[in-house]
């Protein structure tokens, strides 16, 4: 009996190598394959725009403000202002009595706006009724060539940032940062880690968040403090791009929204001195196609694993729990903006979770998606309405949801 493989088989039929005949090359740049002209982005409505949504919430979207620079976030003012970030320009704007204020706000520290680099995001302090104190992550100059993540600090005189002075700068990253306050009163902040080793190294603050008094300082009981070989700002490590931070309303824990590469968007609920994995634990895949690593599930031992997770990757920014009234049908829900599909330009949306009593994902809903727009950032605002970031360079804007009935 002559016996023939299944892979000589195939040859003799003329399968074996057709499907790889048919693929053809992606033209490559720096080992990243070279975006796709993607799907047109229309211009944003000059009216507001009404939409049926699954759980029969149906909503209009607004245009409050347009004509920004790559916002990049914002915070509320207790007068009903508010603070948006534009972060390749290192501009803050002023949005009052529902209009842009023509001039930037003054007192912005110097910025180097180079790739995601530059002004980021913006928080009030808790007391910020009393106090009038404002912080901004930034991408800070060191020297002609290195250029550190900075946290600043001023304080707002209704027109102006006063006393702007550095509470944090590290070299180790420079771009991509959100902070939150969190109920204890202490400064959160996220780094870049998606370069190198840095997110898994104790001794790097890259791909960290960061747990740090309003002053800057460490607080004595930080989990790692006084352990050798670590950075004692950590709270937790093995991050890539964390571009979420906010509180849970009910439990206090913090939740961070991390982008992954070619899929493996993550959101996770953060761990005093716990590891998220990256680069070592991922469930994306790196741009040129193979898995980011061999572990290319989303659980291992000694990890912490993301609550929810994106394949196709959704390019996941900004993070908002809604707890308001007036969206009564999504009160409890998680949003999440995205700026791409499976990596394909013009493809942004927001995404709302629905989650039961313990936290566990029940099904999620992309909304806007025919606005095609880059959803930077997700706050709720003290009028208990939804804000959107849209992050475009000539045409960035902010966006408010409200109920259409």
């Amino acid at each position: 009996m002559i016996r023939i493989s299944r892979t000589a088989a195939l040859v003799a039929l003329g399968l074996a190598a057709a499907p790889l005949a048919a693929q053809r090359s992606v033209p490559m740049r720096n080992g990243i394959p070279v975006a796709p002209q993607g799907i047109e982005v229309p211009p944003l409505p000059s009216e507001p725009v009404e939409y049926r949504t699954a759980e029969g919430q149906n909503i209009r979207v607004v245009v409050v403000a347009r004509g920004l620079e790559n916002p990049w976030s914002l915070a509320f003012l207790p007068d009903g202002g508010m603070l948006v970030t534009e972060r390749n320009a290192g501009r803050l704007r002023l949005i009052r009595d529902g209009k842009l204020v023509p001039a930037p706000v003054p007192g912005v520290p110097e910025i180097r706006a180079v790739g995601l680099s530059g002004l980021l995001d913006v928080a009030l302090h808790p007391r910020f009724a009393e106090n009038r104190l404002v912080y901004l992550s930034y991408t800070k100059p060191l020297d002609e060539e290195l250029a550190g993540l900075a946290v600043a600090r001023a304080r707002f005189d209704g027109r102006a940032l006063v006393g702007t002075e550095d509470v944090f700068v590290t070299e180790d990253t420079a771009s991509i940062s959100r902070l939150a306050f969190g109920p204890d009163g202490m400064l959160y902040v996220t780094t870049h880690g998606s370069m190198g080793e840095g997110a898994q190294d104790p001794g790097s603050l890259a791909g960290k968040v960061l747990r740090l008094r309003d002053d800057g300082s460490v607080p004595d009981d930080n989990p790692f403090a006084g352990r050798a070989g670590y950075r004692p700002e950590i709270y937790t490590l093995g991050h890539r791009s964390p571009l979420g931070l906010a509180v849970h309303p009910a439990t206090g824990e913090l939740w961070e929204l991390e982008m992954g590469p070619n899929g493996g968007d993550e959101l996770n609920v953060l761990r005093p001195g716990a590891n998220y994995g990256w680069p070592i634990v991922s469930f994306g895949r790196t741009y040129p196609g193979p898995w980011q690593h061999e572990r290319n599930v989303p659980t291992h031992d000694g990890f912490e694993p993301p609550r929810v997770f994106w394949v196709p990757s959704i390019s996941t920014s900004g993070l908002a729990f809604y707890t308001g009234d007036r969206l009564a049908k999504w009160k409890g829900d998680v949003f999440v903006g995205g700026m791409r599909y499976g990596e394909i330009p013009g493809t942004g949306q927001l995404q709302r979770i629905l989650f039961n009593e313990n936290m566990e994902e029940l099904r999620r809903e992309p909304l806007l998606t025919d606005l095609r727009q880059r959803v930077r950032d997700v706050r709720q605002g003290p009028d208990e309405l939804l804000y959107l970031v849209i992050d475009h360079a000539e045409d960035g804007a902010v966006l408010r949801i409200e109920p259409a009935d």
